[in-house]
């Protein structure tokens, strides 16, 4: 009877091994992209966005600034300071988000719906997409941008690295942390599969 519970134990956490990693791989794998918006978002009067991934429940506002983080250096941030990421499975030239479904609610676009304040960055670098269920996000340099909702609090930065693909975003939209940080599209064509 006890190597059988033993047996069943260790069924269970291996069970949770692959379930957990499924969840990480399903974050490159699936999902189409959206199309290029030509309207940048601009600079103009921030609006709101949905609640910050805090779940305080107040909006944070449509903002993008720059902050300093002191191993990855200057990162993007939202309005409320919560860090923003690039997934290398995304194309910049055109813009696409290849981050639907599971992988969507683990990183949630950020979403452009009006316009964009920026501090720190230029404004010029600021644009939009439209993702497959036909939402906009916000793109910085042509990378759709994402938060990271284990990311608690503002100025955590959790999802630096996660799976070799998901990077915490630089001012010009390049990799925060990774010694060639070049913003252009991956030199594999189709995104890096």
């Amino acid at each position: 009877m006890r190597s059988n519970s033993r047996t069943n134990r260790i069924a269970v956490l291996a069970a949770s091994g692959i379930a957990a990693a499924a969840l990480v791989a399903g974050c490159g794998s699936s999902g189409s992209g959206g199309t290029a918006a030509s309207t940048p978002a601009g600079s103009g009067a921030a609006s709101t966005a949905p609640a910050s991934p805090s779940g305080s429940g107040s909006p944070a506002p449509a903002a993008l600034k720059t902050a300093t983080d002191p191993k990855l250096g200057t990162i993007v941030t939202d309005g409320a300071g919560f860090t923003l990421y690039r997934f290398d499975q995304d194309t910049a030239q055109p813009p696409m988000s290849h981050c639907d479904g599971n992988c969507a609610s683990l990183w949630p676009p950020v979403p452009a719906d009006g316009s964009v304040t920026v501090k720190g960055i230029d404004s010029k670098l600021v644009g939009t997409v439209t993702r497959a269920d036909g939402s906009k996000q916000i793109t910085l340099n042509g990378w759709p941008a994402y938060r990271y909702a284990p990311d608690a609090k503002p100025g955590e930065t959790k999802g630096q690295g996660v799976g070799g693909v998901w990077f915490a975003l630089t001012p010009a939209g390049g990799k925060a942390g990774v010694a060639s940080s070049a913003p252009s599209a991956p030199a594999t064509p189709g995104g890096g599969y």
